[in-house]
């Protein structure tokens, strides 16, 4: 064999060889670009999202701290409309999504809370749901240019935050939550260098030793102004009080923290911003 035949061979099993990798490099390419998977979550997935107002016919409402959602990977959306908490399918499709009919809570809250609660329901519900998200804010526009506005949260921490009381729970497996009175303003701060608790139960403020574990806050005898306040007021107050002398189990979701008390009584609490 000459010399010129032996590289026209060369060069036919070099184009073979280049042919047979050009579909394993494209197959590559529609796994990854770059280091993002195509096969990743939209943006909107995995994250806190923490509502700040809705606008409906050019009307703005400003949301209640404890309204938002989460969407999880598998298309399932929880969070609380503002005063009761909701569950629900979220149908995902590019930067579409569509949320189905929601399951929510009974709670009865305070007129403000409610009326925002029916307008953001109506509004998750109005059918699919354009998404833009930019950096921390996430923007879901309706087809007809309504608006819901959120903004990406933070899990808060248990010390240093001002938790602010928005539910008390009845004890019992079909107990139900109550909203606190509108005037009713209690606030709970832990600590953590001093090992305490501090803060306003609704009419009296508190001090008391905190102790905090796995998953339990062992709470001391509670020191506190004397004030006598409306009887709805001093309502809360008791049982608020009811959590100290006491070890209640705690747990964190995002930024809402709830004390359950031996006896099974809730607490639920929202971090300020």
């Amino acid at each position: 064999m000459d010399r010129k035949t032996r590289t026209t061979q060369q060069r036919q099993r070099l184009t073979l060889t280049v042919a047979a990798l050009i579909p394993l490099a494209a197959a590559c390419g529609t796994e990854r670009t770059g280091s993002a998977s195509v096969a990743d979550p939209p943006p909107v997935t995995g994250v806190q999202w923490n509502v700040d107002s809705v606008t409906v016919d050019g009307t703005t409402e400003d949301a209640p701290a404890e309204a938002g959602v989460t969407i999880d990977r598998d298309g399932e959306a929880k969070g609380s409309y503002g005063c009761n908490r909701f569950t629900a399918k979220a149908d995902l499709d590019g930067d579409r999504v569509r949320f189905g009919e929601p399951t929510r809570t009974g709670m009865a809250c305070e007129a403000g809370p409610m009326a925002f609660e029916e307008t953001l329901a109506r509004t998750l519900g109005s059918g699919p749901l354009t998404t833009k998200v930019s950096g921390d804010h996430l923007t879901f526009t309706t087809e007809g240019g309504d608006t819901v506005r959120l903004t990406r949260e933070r899990p808060a921490e248990l010390y240093g935050t001002a938790w602010a009381v928005t539910a008390l729970g009845a004890k019992g497996p079909d107990g139900t939550a109550r909203s606190l009175p509108e005037k009713a303003r209690a606030q709970l701060t832990f600590d953590k260098k001093e090992g305490a608790v501090s803060g306003d139960l609704g009419c009296n403020q508190v001090n008391a030793k905190a102790t905090v574990g796995e998953g339990r806050i062992t709470l001391g005898t509670p020191a506190t102004t004397r004030m006598v306040c409306d009887a709805s007021l001093m309502d809360v107050e008791k049982a608020l009080l009811g959590l100290f002398d006491s070890t209640v189990d705690y747990r964190i979701d995002q930024r809402t923290l709830t004390l359950t008390s031996e006896n099974g009584e809730t607490v639920t609490a929202v971090a300020e911003r």
